[in-house]
């Protein structure tokens, strides 16, 4: 009688890198959520590290907005004007851990309460060792006044608001994230 086989290797228990595979998360022209020509479109571009400042190669940003007007393609967005914007994009990490999209500015945001959000991008980051995905969002720098009355930033210690907002560059803005450590990005419980 043969001895029986060992069970096949399964993967550790954490959001990566598994997308990478055929039929996982990511599909060719992901970081575009608007073609180059669209009016107001720009780069945003960053790089993911881990808490010493290494790179994180195989990890997975995520963007998600509201279009130009702060409507969403969503039926939960209760303006009558929503959007037929997909508002999406997904990129992997390279070797350094560089990402970019190309996307819009979106519109302020009305909050339940009647104030109201600064434009911003959502944002979901996936990498081998995480056991969750981790959520934050990017604001703009010429934003000032909106950024200053955004409820969700407001809540942020100001000393760490600057993890949060981006920076104007050469090839539109910049948006570094590190996952922990000195200068760690703030991240939200969603």
């Amino acid at each position: 009688m043969a001895a029986p086989k060992p069970p096949a290797t399964t993967p550790s228990q954490t959001v990566g890198p598994f997308y990478a595979l055929p039929g996982g998360i990511l599909w060719d022209g992901g970081q575009e959520a608007v073609a180059a020509e669209h009016p107001g479109a720009f780069v945003l571009h960053g790089r993911l590290t881990d808490g010493n400042g290494d790179p994180i190669p195989d990890g997975v940003v995520e963007i998600w907005q509201a279009d130009e007007r702060g409507r969403f393609d969503h039926p939960d967005d209760p303006r009558p004007e929503s959007s037929s914007w997909q508002g999406f994009g997904r990129c992997p990490t390279d070797a350094d851990g560089g990402f970019w999209f190309r996307t819009v500015k979106p519109g302020p945001l009305p909050t339940p309460d009647g104030a109201t959000e600064a434009p911003h991008l959502d944002v979901t980051v996936l990498a081998r060792g995480m056991l969750n995905r981790v959520v934050t969002r990017v604001y703009f720098p010429d934003e000032e006044q909106a950024n200053a009355a955004d409820p969700v930033l407001s809540a942020v210690d100001a000393a760490r608001r600057g993890t949060l907002v981006a920076a104007a560059d050469d090839r539109g803005y910049r948006f570094d994230i590190r996952i922990q450590g000195d200068g760690e990005t703030v991240f939200f419980a969603v």
